[in-house]
């Protein structure tokens, strides 16, 4: 598959997927939650323990990412704040409709932009919480986010999409189509317009391995673990480990379908998800994609992991360029976890990052 078709399926599946995504979170969530999810016009809030919310766009508003809602007796914390502003003001109006106490605390599970552009519309008081090296990408330290390759991947092609769907609209005569080509439009020119307004903004909070918040809940304590596991997604990804609710909400070091991979150290990354396997949960809560039970899902994206690692690294010996190696790379032997990879191909993103840090350990510039 080209670089454009990925950039394409991620880009397009977003707005379609995100109402499925979270039928499937609530219908697994519910299965033993307190209560039934709350859901507001641009959110659903699943209960996966009391007052422990796994927050997902209904689809109205482009969010492109999961959040979490931890509510306590006096204030909330939430980890992730979405794609843009205008979807980061969306969470903070939706959350309302769920508890009127103050946001004291926001979590950055990393710095990509559908995780931590939201953060600049956060109250001056509340305190954002990252890893240093979410920090140092979004304060600049290490350049500008919004001029990187990821950024950029996801986002210059937005206008073309927008001018597709009207010229569908405008030929079309289903009036089912009419309003839903409609309804994406409006979506995702407000996504647009806003992701214009961005400014990065940094976590005034750092963890570097592990930090305990206390959270004052009705009849004790509630104990909230960040965790920095080591290099994945990201070079500073943080999961929130809860221990005695059995739960982690992971961002993208873990999730359900395969990660993207951009900005990845693939080469750390297997055994930073042996480190979460060593912590205590029963749930995962993902930054996209359906609540995950147990934790074989992380020994499958392991396995994938390995494997991509080592036929890229036989691929670019042979002489192939990253684009090469993206289109003739077979992974079709783990299409039973994953079934996009019933052809062969990969992100050449993915493909390039890998290609990168080969180089790196060759010594090379």
């Amino acid at each position: 598959m080209t670089t454009r078709n990925w950039i394409k399926a991620s880009l397009f599946g977003t707005s379609a997927a995100v109402s499925l995504l979270a039928l499937i979170s609530i219908s697994t969530a519910q299965d033993g939650s307190p209560t039934g999810a709350i859901t507001t016009r641009t959110h659903t809030f699943t209960p996966i323990r009391d007052d422990i919310y796994h927050v997902v766009g209904t689809g109205t508003v482009n969010v492109m990412s999961h959040a979490m809602l931890i509510e306590g007796e006096h204030d909330l914390l939430v980890v992730d704040s979405h794609v843009t502003p205008n979807a980061g003001m969306a969470l903070l109006d939706a959350i309302k409709s769920v508890s009127d106490k103050p946001v004291r605390y926001l979590v950055n599970t990393h710095y990509h932009f559908d995780h931590a552009h939201g953060n600049q519309v956060f109250p001056q008081e509340v305190e954002i919480i990252g890893h240093p090296y979410t920090r140092q990408k979004l304060s600049g330290e290490l350049g500008n986010v919004l001029e990187e390759s990821t950024f950029l991947s996801f986002t210059e092609s937005v206008p073309d999409q927008i001018e597709n769907m009207r010229a569908e609209l405008a030929q079309t005569s289903d009036p089912a189509r009419t309003e839903e080509l409609r309804a994406r439009i409006s979506m995702q020119q407000a996504h647009y317009e806003s992701s214009q307004e961005i400014v990065p903004t940094p976590p005034n909070i750092t963890v570097d391995d592990k930090m305990t918040i206390y959270q004052t809940v009705d009849g004790g304590g509630r104990e909230i673990q960040i965790v920095h596991l080591g290099r994945g997604h990201t070079g500073g990804d943080v999961v929130v480990f809860l221990p005695d609710e059995r739960l982690v909400y992971t961002g993208d070091l873990m999730v359900p379908g395969i990660p993207y991979m951009g900005d990845a150290y693939l080469n750390e990354w297997p055994d930073a998800l042996e480190r979460l396997k060593a912590l205590d949960f029963d749930t995962i809560l993902p930054g996209h994609g359906p609540v995950v039970q147990g934790k074989d899902r992380i020994d499958d994206l392991q396995a994938y992991m390995r494997d991509l690692w080592q036929r890229t690294a036989e691929l670019k010996a042979q002489g192939l360029s990253f684009e090469e190696a993206a289109t003739a790379i077979d992974l079709t032997g783990h299409s039973n976890n994953y079934p996009q990879l019933r052809e062969p191909g990969a992100d050449p993103r993915a493909i390039r990052r890998i290609y990168q840090l080969l180089d790196e350990q060759d010594g090379q510039p």
